[in-house]
C-alpha cells in the first residue's frame, strides 16, 4: 500500500524535482525487477518523477510483463491483457501520485509491453522510448496516436530483433499517427552509448517543447558505451 492505496503492480516512485521534465514509466527486460532501469531514468531526463512497475509474470523465476511461447513468439492474448493491466495500473499511479501522462521508457521485454499498450491503450502514455523493442501484435490495432512522440533504438547486431521487425513497428506506430523517430545503432540487444546520448537528446527536446505544444493524451493533466539497464538475462 502506498499513499494509502493498494497497488496491483509492486513498484517503485520517485518524485521529480520540478520543470518541464516529463514523468518516466520505467519498464524492465526479463529477468529485471523494478529497480533495474532507475538508474537509466535518472540519467536520461534528470528532474523527472519515476515511476517503475515489476513485470507481474514469472518465467523459470525471472520477472516479464507478459507471457511468450517461445523467443520472438508471444501469446497474443496475454498481451493484450497485460496492456490493460499496465494502463490501469498507470492511471491509477497518476492519481495517487499526482502525475501527468508518463512518457514509458521500456527495454526489451518492456519495450514491448510499452509498444502493445501504446496501441490498445494510448491514453495511458504521452509517448514511448522503445528500446530493442518488435511488434507485440500480429495484428495491430490502429488508435489515433495524432502526433504521439515516438523514439524506436534499434540495434544492427541485434540477434533477437530482426531489422525487418522493427522496421514494420516503426511503420506500425507511424501509420498509427504516432511522430516516429526510428535510429538503427550499431550495437547488439544491448543498449550502447549511443543510445543513451540520443535518447537523451530526444527527452530533453520534449521537455523543451511549452506544455501546450506538446502531443496530448486525452486526459493528460487531468486528476556509457556497452551501457545495459540490467545484467539480468534480457531476452524478448
Amino acid at each position: 500500500m502506498t499513499n494509502g492505496v493498494t497497488f496491483d503492480f509492486v513498484h517503485r516512485f520517485e518524485p521529480g524535482t520540478g520543470g518541464n521534465a516529463p514523468p518516466l514509466l520505467l519498464l524492465h527486460g526479463t529477468g529485471g525487477d523494478e529497480t533495474d532501469l532507475l538508474p537509466l531514468g535518472r540519467a536520461l531526463s534528470p528532474g523527472s518523477a519515476l515511476l517503475s512497475p515489476r513485470g507481474p509474470v514469472l518465467e523459470n523465476g525471472m520477472p516479464r510483463f507478459f507471457r511468450r511461447l517461445a523467443e520472438g513468439v508471444f501469446d497474443e492474448a496475454d498481451v493484450r491483457r497485460r496492456a490493460g493491466d499496465l494502463a490501469a495500473f498507470v492511471a491509477q499511479a497518476r492519481t495517487a501520485y499526482g502525475l501527468a501522462a508518463p512518457v514509458a521508457v521500456g527495454f526489451s521485454n518492456g519495450a514491448n509491453i510499452a509498444a502493445a499498450t501504446l496501441l490498445l491503450h494510448p491514453e495511458a502514455m504521452a509517448g514511448a522510448v522503445l528500446l530493442r523493442a518488435m511488434v507485440p501484435l500480429a495484428e495491430s490495432p490502429r488508435p489515433n496516436l495524432a502526433g504521439r512522440p515516438v523514439l524506436l533504438l534499434s540495434g544492427a547486431l541485434d540477434p533477437i530483433v530482426p531489422a525487418d521487425n522493427a522496421e514494420r513497428l516503426a511503420s506500425t506506430l507511424g501509420q498509427a499517427g504516432a511522430a516516429v523517430t526510428h535510429t538503427v545503432n550499431p550495437a547488439g540487444h544491448g543498449l550502447s552509448q549511443a543510445d543513451l546520448t540520443a535518447a537523451q537528446a530526444w527527452l530533453a527536446g520534449i521537455s523543451a517543447a511549452e506544455p501546450s505544444s506538446r502531443p496530448r493524451c486525452p486526459d493528460a493533466d487531468d486528476g556509457g558505451a556497452g551501457i545495459r539497464p540490467s545484467a539480468r538475462p534480457v531476452q524478448m
